[in-house]
């Protein structure tokens, strides 16, 4: 080792000149002499390394022994850092340049939410001035409540869509991801025609729902009518009319169904401030099943006691969704049971059957409107395909979250779980 050499140079150099000294007769000055050439050269040595240190821009000086060795791995070191450097420096670039290609907004900000850079569509969408905003806090900048709670919260496992303040607005969609020590960036896009025309479609289900009620009643009033008195009419023409009469009802549900969903979808983001006891929920759900299965009543399972907060209606048109399906893909006489209970975290009403069962294949896509797993079994239970999706909105309407979990032929369960109240 190199420090070991030095140590038997400095060891053999004072040796050597105490060996002189005894030659001319006083080794101990001799000695002394060579220790302070030594303590001066070391001294030489040390500041030369220090001047380096200070400017490593300059190249690295030639030293002697251990003091080498000492520069020549520093100085390996810095070659190593500088190209490490440089590589994540060409990334970094890489990426902005990339970012500040893109047509969706990119800001990065720091962990105290100032700005360290965004891309020229992000100053488009959020008003934002490049680098003159450099260090100022992103919510001072955007001023949005919304956008600043949401980025407070830290809770970024759904996007935010807010919309934007000033004579013309827009609506944005955000995306934050967390990197690095404690940077956070924002993906901000332009969702104005997503929103208008989902807005559009909702207006007009809502709209052509409204309207048809109308005529549709008029048309169920007449038939209940004719059929009320089959006697008035040609025999041959009485099946063909109840069977008219029968999908006039269906398509009534059907509207019903849709300007129900209309409702949940235009309130959904609204706070609700009602407390929910679910338990007497259940007890009036009961009754009214009772009443179209008397020989298979609604089994509850109250384990809890515990309430929501939300809006009475929508909870009860949910609930009961549910419940309705679940008799219709069970066979006569077989339990339907609702249970309500609490664990650690959450209150949770599983609403329980042992009915034919669901492939899993089907779980993703349940909540979509209109969606039938067996068409042919639909039709004859004269469901609107609309159950599930008014359980989805009122649930999201709800912060509460719906859990399917079935087999074919093992029955079903549906479950929302609400975040405690507590």
């Amino acid at each position: 080792m190199e420090w070991l050499a030095s140590v038997f140079r400095l060891i053999g150099t004072i040796a050597l000149a105490a060996l002189a000294g005894f030659y001319f007769g006083n080794p101990l000055v001799w000695a002394l002499l060579a220790a302070i050439g030594l303590l001066l050269f070391w001294s030489l040595q040390l500041w030369r390394l220090q001047e380096w240190l200070a400017d490593s821009s300059k190249a690295p000086p030639d030293l002697f022994g251990v003091w080498g060795e000492v520069v020549a791995r520093v100085y390996k070191g810095q070659r190593k850092a500088t190209a490490t450097e440089e590589r994540l420096q060409s990334t970094v670039d890489y990426l902005l340049d990339s970012f500040a290609a893109m047509r969706d907004g990119v800001v990065i900000i720091d962990s105290q939410g100032a700005l360290r850079w965004c891309n020229d569509a992000a100053q488009g969408l959020l008003t934002l001035r490049y680098p003159d905003d450099i260090g100022q806090a992103i919510s001072n900048i955007v001023r949005q409540p919304e956008f600043a709670e949401y980025l407070t919260e830290g809770d970024y496992g759904d996007p935010l869509v807010f919309e934007t303040s000033g004579p013309i607005k827009f609506h944005l969609q955000l995306v934050v991801t967390q990197f690095a020590e404690g940077d956070t960036l924002l993906f901000v896009r332009d969702v104005t025609n997503v929103v208008r025309t989902e807005q559009m479609r909702r207006d007009f289900v809502g709209n052509v729902s409204h309207e048809l009620r109308t005529p549709l009643t008029v048309i169920s009033g007449y038939l209940g009518t004719f059929i009320a008195d089959p006697g008035n009419i040609p025999q041959q023409y009485v099946r063909a009319m109840t069977q008219m009469a029968g999908q006039a009802d269906r398509m009534e549900n059907l509207l019903k169904d849709l300007l129900w969903l209309s409702r949940i979808e235009s309130t959904e983001s609204q706070a609700k401030g009602e407390t929910v006891d679910v338990a007497t929920l259940l007890e009036e759900l009961k009754e009214e099943v009772s009443n179209t299965h008397p020989d298979n009543p609604l089994q509850l399972d109250i384990q809890s006691q515990g309430k929501v907060s939300g809006d009475y209606r929508e909870l009860y048109s949910a609930v009961s969704n549910l419940v309705f399906n679940a008799f219709k893909y069970s066979d006569e006489g077989v339990p339907v049971t609702a249970r309500w209970r609490q664990d650690e975290r959450n209150l949770i009403l599983d609403i329980v059957d042992q009915g034919i069962g669901i492939d899993p294949r089907h779980f993703a896509r349940l909540t979509e409107r209109f969606y039938r797993v067996d068409d042919s079994r639909s039709s004859e239970t004269g469901g609107t395909g609309l159950g599930l999706a008014i359980v989805k909105h009122v649930a999201a309407a709800h912060g509460a979250q719906l859990d399917i979990d079935s087999k074919l032929g093992s029955g079903s369960t549906f479950s929302l779980v609400f975040p405690s109240q507590d």
